[in-house]
């Protein structure tokens, strides 16, 4: 019978590796970037949320509320870096809200 080896590898590390060879890091982004949304603007603004794309380094945010569209183009800026830090990388460059 042949010998075993046996190289211990954590699921995390196993799991980081299945990502990158397979080249599913774009695609686990994008439904990241809708949770974060969710979580850190909360349940109010959430609910005026009608689509949210990440293409490239660009978010377009689709909202039902031109009031709150125009209140949120005003924090724009700290609303990328709230959702980078969140993130854990400087993902979002951009936010379009239409």
């Amino acid at each position: 019978m042949a010998k075993r080896i046996n190289d211990h590898i954590s699921i995390s590390d196993a799991l980081k590796e299945f990502v990158s060879d397979n080249k599913l890091q774009k695609g686990l982004d994008k439904v990241h970037v809708r949770e974060v949304w969710n979580s850190q603007m909360g349940p109010a603004i959430e609910k005026y949320t009608t689509s949210i794309k990440l293409e490239r380094d660009t978010l377009y945010v689709q909202l039902s509320s031109s009031v709150l569209r125009e209140e949120l183009s005003y924090g724009k800026e700290k609303i990328i870096k709230m959702l980078n830090e969140e993130l854990g990388r400087d993902l979002i460059k951009k936010i379009i809200l239409r």
